[in-house]
């Protein structure tokens, strides 16, 4: 690879036979999102279902010869032997469209992406960026599964910034053809995939994303795999072949500037916080915020309707200033709006100015760290702190005694998140929530295939 080029390429993969399977009940969730309790819903669908192919049970008396990533891959290359899964006769790249509704609202939103296989590249090429930190294990759980079945399951779901709207027009050209593949998933999420198989098109795409710079969105644990798993091969082969399958990952390429495109906030609780003291707290985080305190009913009369104001009234909060909540019990609920005179580059030196004007980092540091004493180490380890999407499962936390405080925010905008990382830095754990994920099963590339 030369410069700083973003490079994809059309291919085979191979899928589940439309004529035979219902995809939305054979595809699953990502495998970090995917809960012991959906594990046993997925296994329960059908004998075809991806699940232990993208998180299959481990076993007491498994061994080195017999365990989940073995029994992945002779699942998988029996599904290839006997036609559950079959590959496309052409390559190919995918227009692919996912109309989905909010979580608990009933606005309705399209959001549009390019399918296809994305070179890998070493973040200090400056092409691909992250905008979180990975973790060991998940790399060494995908890195064996990858080994052992030689396939990707998942796509890389990548942002990438097109002021000039060249790639827009050219799958707008296929989105209103009919769909080789329609169905609604287990969310109601109705997925379309059209084919892009004309020369001419694919590299008009081709040509549009060659000088895009990339950010990875969910994913930052598979892309890292990808690139330790090229490393083996290379180191296996003794060369370094840009036309290699192991060179290359499936990847979904999403516009950073599309109205289809959505991040939720995630909402911070915390539990287990020696001495804690509600209105010192308060009386702490008044140092670098405006405090807004809000009557909130008790659990007994407290309806959606309520906990809608107070999402609503801590949206509206955001557009003046950085805002966070803050829910305690007792009756209330708290909005605190960063002060006008408050000096953040005083409290947070070590912190570069896009990242203060996160209200995510602001509630880390002013209101995790400063306020109640939870640092930086007990956060990652979560020790004191736990994340629910939910406002009302945050909220709950509090009324039934598992949490001391629960803290409410609105989502981080795409812009910030592309700033940052582009810069080369990364967002606090659990920043964003892009909705909805990708499939995993919604194509399998076969690294030892084109």
């Amino acid at each position: 690879m030369s410069g700083r080029m973003a490079e994809i390429r059309p291919f085979r993969p191979y899928h589940y036979d439309p004529r035979r399977f219902h995809w939305g009940e054979v595809l699953t969730q990502p495998y970090d999102k995917i809960t012991p309790r959906m594990q046993e819903r997925y296994y329960a669908s059908g004998p075809y279902n991806l699940i232990p192919v993208e998180k299959g049970r481990a076993r007491p008396d498994d061994t080195p010869r017999d365990n989940v990533y073995t029994r992945a891959a002779r699942t998988l290359d029996g599904w290839i032997r006997d036609g559950v899964l079959v590959r496309r006769a052409e390559p190919a790249v995918f227009a692919y469209s996912q109309e989905y509704r909010l979580p608990g609202r009933r606005e309705r939103r399209r959001r549009t992406a390019l399918l296809a296989l994305g070179r890998v590249v070493d973040h200090s090429a400056g092409v691909v960026f992250r905008h979180e930190r990975t973790l060991a294990a998940p790399k060494a759980d995908r890195l064996e599964l990858l080994r052992r079945t030689r396939a990707q399951t998942g796509l890389l779901f990548m942002l990438y910034d097109d002021p000039s709207r060249e790639v827009a027009p050219i799958l707008g050209g296929f989105m209103e053809r009919p769909a080789w593949v329609e169905f609604r998933d287990e969310d109601g999420i109705r997925h379309a995939v059209r084919p892009i198989d004309d020369p001419a098109a694919i590299d008009r795409l081709r040509s549009a994303m060659a000088d895009k710079r990339l950010v990875i969105a969910d994913g930052h644990h598979r892309y890292e795999t990808a690139l330790a798993y090229r490393d083996e091969r290379r180191a296996a082969t003794g060369r370094s072949d840009p036309d290699a399958p192991h060179e290359w990952a499936m990847m979904a390429f999403i516009d950073a500037r599309s109205e289809g495109l959505t991040v939720l906030p995630t909402h911070r609780v915390a539990s287990g916080v020696s001495g804690f003291d509600a209105e010192r707290l308060l009386r702490e985080v008044g140092r670098w915020f405006d405090i807004e305190s809000r009557p909130f009913p008790p659990p007994a009369r407290r309806d959606r309707a309520a906990v809608g104001r107070l999402r609503a009234a801590l949206v509206r909060a955001g557009r003046e200033r950085n805002a966070v909540g803050l829910y305690l019990g007792g009756g209330a609920a708290h909005l605190l709006r960063l002060r006008t005179d408050a000096d953040i580059g005083y409290a947070m030196p070590d912190e570069s100015p896009a990242q203060r004007r996160l209200d995510v980092v602001l509630l880390h540091r002013l209101v995790l760290e400063a306020g109640l004493g939870i640092g930086a180490e007990a956060v990652a380890r979560e020790m004191n702190v736990i994340y629910e999407r939910e406002m009302p499962a945050a909220i709950a936390a509090v009324d039934d005694g598992r949490a001391q405080v629960c803290c409410l925010l609105n989502p981080a905008r795409v812009g910030q998140v592309m700033e940052i990382a582009l810069a080369g830095d990364v967002l606090p754990q659990k920043s964003t929530d892009f909705y909805p994920k990708l499939p995993s099963g919604l194509a399998v590339y076969r690294i030892e295939d084109w």
